[in-house]
Protein backbone atom coordinates (compact mmCIF):
# COMPACT_ATOMS: atom_id res chain seq x y z
CA UNK A 1 0.00 0.00 0.00
CA UNK A 2 1.51 3.49 -0.97
CA UNK A 3 2.62 5.53 2.03
CA UNK A 4 2.54 8.61 -0.11
CA UNK A 5 0.43 11.65 0.89
CA UNK A 6 -1.15 14.52 -0.99
CA UNK A 7 -0.89 17.87 -0.08
CA UNK A 8 -3.14 20.67 -1.24
CA UNK A 9 -2.32 24.25 -0.42
CA UNK A 10 -4.85 26.81 -0.70
CA UNK A 11 -4.53 30.71 -0.97
CA UNK A 12 -7.52 32.58 0.05
CA UNK A 13 -8.47 35.98 -0.69
CA UNK A 14 -9.63 36.73 1.47
CA UNK A 15 -9.57 34.99 3.79
CA UNK A 16 -12.62 34.86 6.60
CA UNK A 17 -14.50 33.36 6.34
CA UNK A 18 -13.58 31.26 3.82
CA UNK A 19 -11.52 29.07 5.04
CA UNK A 20 -13.60 27.88 7.49
CA UNK A 21 -16.02 27.08 4.90
CA UNK A 22 -13.29 25.47 3.01
CA UNK A 23 -12.25 23.44 5.94
CA UNK A 24 -15.35 22.42 7.12
CA UNK A 25 -16.54 20.98 3.03
CA UNK A 26 -13.05 19.31 3.22
CA UNK A 27 -13.79 17.11 6.04
CA UNK A 28 -16.29 15.65 4.74
CA UNK A 29 -13.67 14.19 2.30
CA UNK A 30 -11.14 11.91 3.52
CA UNK A 31 -8.32 14.85 4.21
CA UNK A 32 -7.02 14.09 7.55
CA UNK A 33 -5.61 17.44 8.87
CA UNK A 34 -4.99 20.53 7.97
CA UNK A 35 -2.72 23.62 8.72
CA UNK A 36 -3.56 27.38 8.21
CA UNK A 37 -0.93 29.29 6.65
CA UNK A 38 -0.93 33.30 6.60
CA UNK A 39 -2.58 33.22 3.33
CA UNK A 40 -4.79 29.82 3.29
CA UNK A 41 -4.62 26.24 4.21
CA UNK A 42 -2.66 22.90 3.73
CA UNK A 43 -4.76 19.95 3.48
CA UNK A 44 -3.57 16.56 3.71
CA UNK A 45 -5.07 13.42 2.19
CA UNK A 46 -3.86 9.59 1.50
CA UNK A 47 -2.49 9.61 -2.39
CA UNK A 48 -4.82 7.08 -2.63
CA UNK A 49 -7.31 8.86 -2.08
CA UNK A 50 -7.01 11.86 -3.42
CA UNK A 51 -9.94 12.85 -6.04
CA UNK A 52 -9.14 15.92 -7.93
CA UNK A 53 -13.08 15.39 -9.63
CA UNK A 54 -14.41 15.73 -5.44
CA UNK A 55 -11.78 18.68 -5.20
CA UNK A 56 -13.05 20.81 -7.79
CA UNK A 57 -16.68 20.41 -7.02
CA UNK A 58 -16.31 21.84 -3.33
CA UNK A 59 -19.17 24.47 -2.97
CA UNK A 60 -16.62 27.04 -1.98
CA UNK A 61 -15.13 27.24 -5.24
CA UNK A 62 -17.94 27.56 -7.26
CA UNK A 63 -20.29 29.87 -5.20
CA UNK A 64 -17.75 31.56 -2.43
CA UNK A 65 -16.89 34.87 -2.61
CA UNK A 66 -13.57 34.70 -1.80
CA UNK A 67 -10.59 34.04 -4.72
CA UNK A 68 -9.28 30.55 -4.53
CA UNK A 69 -6.47 28.90 -5.88
CA UNK A 70 -4.81 25.44 -4.76
CA UNK A 71 -2.05 23.94 -5.85
CA UNK A 72 -0.60 20.11 -5.13
CA UNK A 73 1.80 18.14 -4.60
CA UNK A 74 3.12 14.54 -3.72
CA UNK A 75 5.06 14.09 -0.32
CA UNK A 76 6.23 10.57 -0.31
CA UNK A 77 6.84 9.03 3.35
CA UNK A 78 10.59 9.50 3.26
CA UNK A 79 9.89 13.30 3.68
CA UNK A 80 7.10 13.43 6.02
CA UNK A 81 8.76 13.19 9.13
CA UNK A 82 11.29 16.52 7.72
CA UNK A 83 8.30 18.27 6.89
CA UNK A 84 6.85 17.84 10.84
CA UNK A 85 9.90 18.64 12.17
CA UNK A 86 10.30 22.04 10.52
CA UNK A 87 6.05 22.95 11.33
CA UNK A 88 5.19 20.67 14.84
CA UNK A 89 5.98 23.22 18.22
CA UNK A 90 5.34 21.65 21.11
CA UNK A 91 1.55 22.66 22.44
CA UNK A 92 0.43 22.72 26.30
CA UNK A 93 -2.94 21.42 27.48
CA UNK A 94 -3.98 23.83 30.12
CA UNK A 95 -0.83 23.63 31.71
CA UNK A 96 -1.05 19.83 32.54
CA UNK A 97 -0.37 17.96 29.66
CA UNK A 98 2.87 18.59 26.66
CA UNK A 99 2.88 17.16 23.83
CA UNK A 100 6.21 17.72 21.73
CA UNK A 101 8.75 15.69 19.29
CA UNK A 102 11.93 14.07 20.44
CA UNK A 103 14.14 17.04 19.27
CA UNK A 104 11.90 19.38 21.59
CA UNK A 105 12.95 20.57 25.26
CA UNK A 106 11.67 18.79 28.18
CA UNK A 107 9.14 20.64 30.50
CA UNK A 108 7.95 19.92 34.39
CA UNK A 109 4.39 19.17 33.70
CA UNK A 110 1.90 16.44 35.06
CA UNK A 111 1.31 14.31 31.50
CA UNK A 112 4.53 14.81 29.14
CA UNK A 113 4.03 13.04 25.80
CA UNK A 114 6.81 12.79 23.35
CA UNK A 115 5.05 12.43 19.50
CA UNK A 116 6.95 11.47 16.33
CA UNK A 117 4.15 11.54 14.09
CA UNK A 118 5.26 9.91 10.90
CA UNK A 119 1.98 9.87 8.35
CA UNK A 120 -0.37 9.73 11.54
CA UNK A 121 -2.57 12.89 13.03
CA UNK A 122 -2.61 13.78 16.83
CA UNK A 123 -0.33 15.66 17.89
CA UNK A 124 -2.00 17.74 19.65
CA UNK A 125 -1.92 20.79 17.28
CA UNK A 126 -5.58 20.45 15.48
CA UNK A 127 -8.19 21.54 17.72
CA UNK A 128 -10.03 18.29 17.88
CA UNK A 129 -6.80 16.20 19.66
CA UNK A 130 -6.41 19.40 22.02
CA UNK A 131 -9.68 19.34 22.94
CA UNK A 132 -10.01 15.72 23.74
CA UNK A 133 -7.20 16.08 25.56
CA UNK A 134 -8.39 19.17 27.69
CA UNK A 135 -11.29 17.05 28.25
CA UNK A 136 -9.98 13.64 29.58
CA UNK A 137 -7.40 15.94 31.75
CA UNK A 138 -10.66 17.08 33.82
CA UNK A 139 -11.69 12.76 34.22
CA UNK A 140 -10.31 10.22 36.67
CA UNK A 141 -9.28 7.36 34.50
CA UNK A 142 -7.52 5.48 37.51
CA UNK A 143 -8.65 1.47 37.22
CA UNK A 144 -10.39 2.62 34.57
CA UNK A 145 -11.03 0.51 30.98
CA UNK A 146 -10.28 2.64 28.13
CA UNK A 147 -10.85 2.45 24.21
CA UNK A 148 -9.45 4.88 21.82
CA UNK A 149 -11.04 4.19 18.50
CA UNK A 150 -9.25 6.07 15.28
CA UNK A 151 -5.81 6.66 17.65
CA UNK A 152 -3.83 7.89 14.64
CA UNK A 153 -0.48 8.85 16.83
CA UNK A 154 -1.73 7.28 19.66
CA UNK A 155 -1.46 10.08 21.83
CA UNK A 156 -4.64 9.96 23.44
CA UNK A 157 -4.23 6.64 24.63
CA UNK A 158 -0.36 6.73 25.65
CA UNK A 159 -2.58 10.18 28.21
CA UNK A 160 -4.97 7.30 29.34
CA UNK A 161 -2.41 5.07 30.07
CA UNK A 162 -0.65 7.89 31.87
CA UNK A 163 -3.13 8.85 33.51
CA UNK A 164 -3.66 5.82 35.86
CA UNK A 165 -6.00 3.29 33.41
CA UNK A 166 -6.04 -0.18 34.10
CA UNK A 167 -6.66 -1.10 30.30
CA UNK A 168 -6.02 0.57 27.16
CA UNK A 169 -7.11 -0.68 23.53
CA UNK A 170 -6.21 1.38 20.58
CA UNK A 171 -7.75 0.79 17.07
CA UNK A 172 -6.97 2.36 13.87
CA UNK A 173 -7.70 1.47 10.26
CA UNK A 174 -4.78 2.53 8.89
CA UNK A 175 -1.40 1.08 8.76
CA UNK A 176 0.65 3.63 9.42
CA UNK A 177 -1.22 4.39 12.33
CA UNK A 178 -1.16 1.53 13.92
CA UNK A 179 2.97 1.12 13.15
CA UNK A 180 3.65 4.67 14.78
CA UNK A 181 1.21 4.11 17.58
CA UNK A 182 3.38 0.83 19.10
CA UNK A 183 6.51 3.52 18.06
CA UNK A 184 5.02 6.30 20.32
CA UNK A 185 4.09 3.89 23.33
CA UNK A 186 6.83 2.53 23.43
CA UNK A 187 9.02 5.60 23.73
CA UNK A 188 6.33 6.88 26.09
CA UNK A 189 6.78 3.61 28.64
CA UNK A 190 3.30 2.53 27.82
CA UNK A 191 4.04 -0.34 26.65
CA UNK A 192 0.86 -1.81 28.07
CA UNK A 193 -1.25 -0.25 25.54
CA UNK A 194 -3.37 -3.15 23.20
CA UNK A 195 -2.61 -1.63 19.99
CA UNK A 196 -4.62 -3.20 16.66
CA UNK A 197 -5.26 -2.36 13.05
CA UNK A 198 -8.86 -1.96 12.07
CA UNK A 199 -12.40 -0.16 12.74
CA UNK A 200 -15.26 -1.33 14.19
CA UNK A 201 -15.47 -4.72 13.29
CA UNK A 202 -13.13 -5.19 15.93
CA UNK A 203 -15.80 -4.66 18.50
CA UNK A 204 -17.63 -7.31 18.30
CA UNK A 205 -15.88 -9.35 21.19
CA UNK A 206 -17.58 -9.60 25.11
CA UNK A 207 -14.82 -6.69 26.19
CA UNK A 208 -16.28 -3.59 27.50
CA UNK A 209 -15.08 -0.05 28.26
CA UNK A 210 -15.28 2.59 30.84
CA UNK A 211 -14.40 5.08 28.51
CA UNK A 212 -14.42 5.21 24.92
CA UNK A 213 -12.58 7.72 22.63
CA UNK A 214 -13.34 8.43 19.19
CA UNK A 215 -11.35 11.33 17.30
CA UNK A 216 -12.68 10.36 13.99
CA UNK A 217 -14.82 12.03 11.59
CA UNK A 218 -19.08 13.01 11.52
CA UNK A 219 -19.82 10.74 9.11
CA UNK A 220 -17.87 7.59 10.58
CA UNK A 221 -19.17 8.94 13.93
CA UNK A 222 -22.40 8.99 13.15
CA UNK A 223 -22.36 4.78 11.71
CA UNK A 224 -20.59 3.76 14.72
CA UNK A 225 -21.70 5.28 17.60
CA UNK A 226 -24.39 2.89 17.89
CA UNK A 227 -21.13 0.13 18.03
CA UNK A 228 -19.80 1.79 20.48
CA UNK A 229 -22.52 1.95 22.97
CA UNK A 230 -22.82 -1.72 22.62
CA UNK A 231 -19.48 -1.81 24.11
CA UNK A 232 -20.10 1.25 26.58
CA UNK A 233 -20.21 -0.03 30.69
CA UNK A 234 -23.17 1.81 32.29
CA UNK A 235 -22.40 4.89 33.48
CA UNK A 236 -19.55 4.78 31.22
CA UNK A 237 -18.41 8.29 28.95
CA UNK A 238 -18.17 8.19 25.54
CA UNK A 239 -15.94 11.37 24.54
CA UNK A 240 -16.80 12.32 20.66
CA UNK A 241 -14.49 14.44 18.35
CA UNK A 242 -13.71 15.38 14.93
CA UNK A 243 -16.97 17.38 13.55
CA UNK A 244 -17.78 20.70 14.02
CA UNK A 245 -19.99 22.80 15.82
CA UNK A 246 -22.80 23.08 13.12
CA UNK A 247 -22.73 18.81 13.67
CA UNK A 248 -23.02 18.65 17.29
CA UNK A 249 -27.05 18.44 17.12
CA UNK A 250 -27.37 15.86 14.74
CA UNK A 251 -24.34 13.58 16.78
CA UNK A 252 -26.21 14.60 19.94
CA UNK A 253 -29.80 12.82 18.67
CA UNK A 254 -27.52 9.72 17.41
CA UNK A 255 -26.20 9.34 20.72
CA UNK A 256 -29.72 10.04 22.14
CA UNK A 257 -30.89 7.34 20.52
CA UNK A 258 -28.84 4.57 21.57
CA UNK A 259 -29.21 5.95 25.67
CA UNK A 260 -26.49 8.59 25.83
CA UNK A 261 -26.96 11.81 27.49
CA UNK A 262 -24.89 14.84 26.63
CA UNK A 263 -23.45 16.14 29.82
CA UNK A 264 -21.03 19.21 28.10
CA UNK A 265 -19.07 20.04 24.83
CA UNK A 266 -16.03 22.45 24.10
CA UNK A 267 -14.97 24.38 21.00
CA UNK A 268 -12.46 25.68 19.48
CA UNK A 269 -12.00 27.37 16.20
CA UNK A 270 -15.39 25.91 15.54
CA UNK A 271 -14.64 22.40 16.00
CA UNK A 272 -16.33 20.38 19.01
CA UNK A 273 -15.62 17.95 21.73
CA UNK A 274 -18.54 16.06 23.13
CA UNK A 275 -18.63 13.91 26.44
CA UNK A 276 -21.91 11.92 26.62
CA UNK A 277 -22.92 9.53 29.55
CA UNK A 278 -24.24 6.28 29.39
Amino acid sequence: MSAAYREVSFSIRPLDPAREILIAELSQLPYESFLETENGLKAYIREADFDIASLQELNILTFGKSQIDYVTRIIPEENWNAKWEADFDPILVDGLCLVRAPFHETQDVAYEIVIMPKMSFGTGHHETTFLMIRQMLQLDLIGKNVLDMGCGTGVLAILACKMGAKKVRAIDIDEWSYTNSFENAKSNDCNGIEIEQGDVELLKGPESYDIILANINRNVLLSDIPNYVNRLNKDGLLLLSGFFTEDLEQITSVCAKTGLRLENFQEKNNWVSAKYVF
